[in-house]
């Protein structure tokens, strides 16, 4: 059955966001795994068993920052006995028709350090590799989206090898499905890459992970790791 939080997401992703009110919605995590907050214009979503009135004692009126801020996020991670890692921008695309644009050759090797994170993190894991040092990932994450993950090997870096692993990514899927990414906003070079390859801005995301897990390969596209700060909201996009 598909979640609430599943709705939301997919609603957001094609153009239908929550009401940019300031308020904050509380939903139930949609699976064990799966426990943090999104945020939105003006709108946050926290998906965790806790109860809402536990965050609005927590949240003030029209503190439109506090859902990502270390001091709620420390609240909620204690409360959920997990801990909050990386702040991440959330994107997501439609699926393209036809064969991806990229010799790809699929890979059954779970040795791999980024397929190895994605089991941790995600279902249904596939993953292939490039010839020129590219390791493309896709599998159900959040809420059972399809999420994206790629990996660039250093001397492959700087020639747009990134981006078309994210292109070619859109291929995989069947046609109307949407693929998400996340990425740290400090890692310049991928979020040049994703929103390259198509991929829109939706909102930021943050997700709880059991202690010892932070910087595990929770989050997407990543040449390199580097945490992010969120400020205040402005209405509009």
């Amino acid at each position: 059955m598909t979640s609430h939080l599943s709705r939301l997401l997919t609603a957001a992703a094609r153009g239908s966001f929550p009401p940019a009110d300031g308020s904050v919605t509380v939903l139930p995590p949609p699976s064990p795994r799966d426990v943090g907050v999104a945020a939105f214009t003006c709108h946050a979503v926290v998906f965790a068993d806790v109860e809402p009135s536990w965050v609005r004692d927590r949240i003030a009126p029209g503190d439109l920052s506090a859902p990502l801020s270390p001091p709620f996020l420390t609240a909620l991670g204690e409360r959920v006995g997990r801990e909050a890692n990386n702040i991440d921008l959330m994107t997501a695309t439609e699926a393209l028709p036809g064969p991806p644009p990229l010799e790809l050759t699929e890979t059954t090797d779970r040795g791999h350090p980024r397929i190895t994170r994605a089991l941790r993190h995600r279902d249904d894991v596939r993953a292939w590799t490039t010839a020129d040092g590219g390791t493309l990932v896709i599998g159900r994450g959040v809420a059972g989206r399809w999420e994206l993950a790629v990996e660039v090997d250093g001397a492959a870096q700087g020639h747009g090898l990134g981006r078309r692993l994210a292109y070619a990514a859109r291929h995989l899927l069947p046609a109307g499905e949407l693929l998400w990414a996340q990425v740290a906003p400090g890692n310049a070079r991928s979020v040049r890459g994703i929103l390259a390859a198509g991929f829109v801005p939706v909102g930021a995301e943050v997700l709880m992970v059991p202690h010892g897990g932070r910087g595990q390969g929770v989050s997407g596209t990543s040449l390199r790791r580097a945490p992010a700060r969120r400020g205040g909201c402005r209405p509009g996009r």
